[in-house]
């Protein structure tokens, strides 16, 4: 019996199908999907089925705002993963990741610019700014932001009030990054302040809390899937 045998046999055709839907749409859709387009995330007890499902395989809900879903891994498999040094993006990839991050996102949030906690920004980042805070090779810049863009982690994004002839595309977070479970969202916020601002007061208070921080918990089958 597979996974999904064992997870939709008790339910009736009609619910297998709109699990299975749900499923697929958030697995592999690119942007997190409208709660109101799929009967399995608007209604609370056909969703329960959907996150069992999804926790049998690694993965937990995840809401964007409040009207869209996405999936992405639990926290405790995160866990498992980071502590076997498992990891999709080479060290370059990550150190070009960061640099968007705190360009587009940290920086105009300290601002006031930026609000909430997602990683939805309408302040892109060129290449030229890229590398001007970097000491990383330019050679390597683009190579990265091509590959990241390929995993969803930044998008293409009209640079800000220049020709795109004459700087090329500017960049901001990618979708994918939706996928990031709440504590997994906090846990990238506290490295982005810890890389930009390390001698802060709030990057103290990160590193005092971060002994006595709890083991990361698992989101239970239950349906108690990421607010």
């Amino acid at each position: 019996m597979t996974v999904f045998d064992s997870v939709l046999a008790d339910l009736n055709e009609r619910h297998r199908d709109e699990v299975l839907a749900a499923f697929a749409a958030l697995e592999h859709g690119r942007e997190p999907v409208p709660e109101a387009q799929l009967l399995a995330l608007r209604d609370a007890t056909v969703r329960r089925d959907l996150q069992r499902l999804l926790y049998r395989l690694g993965r937990t809900l995840v809401r964007v705002g409040g009207t869209h879903w996405t999936s992405g891994f639990r926290d405790d498999v995160m866990a498992a993963l980071a502590a076997e040094g498992a990891t999709a993006q080479s060290r370059i990839d990550r150190a070009v990741l960061v640099l968007v991050l705190v360009h587009s996102v940290a920086i105009p949030r300290s601002q006031g610019l930026v609000s909430g906690d997602s990683w939805t920004s309408a302040h892109p980042t060129s290449v030229d700014e890229l590398t001007r805070y970097t000491q990383l090779p330019r050679g390597e810049i683009r190579p990265a932001l091509q590959r990241l863009r390929a995993a969803g982690l930044v998008q293409i994004a009209p640079p800000r009030g220049r020709s795109a002839s004459v700087d090329g595309p500017a960049y901001l977070p990618g979708p994918a990054l939706h996928r990031l479970t709440k504590p997994a969202r906090e846990r990238l916020e506290h490295e982005l302040i810890l890389a930009a601002a390390p001698d802060s007061p709030l990057a103290a208070a990160i590193r005092a809390r971060r002994p006595a921080a709890p083991a990361t918990t698992s989101t239970t089958p239950e349906g108690n899937e990421d607010t």
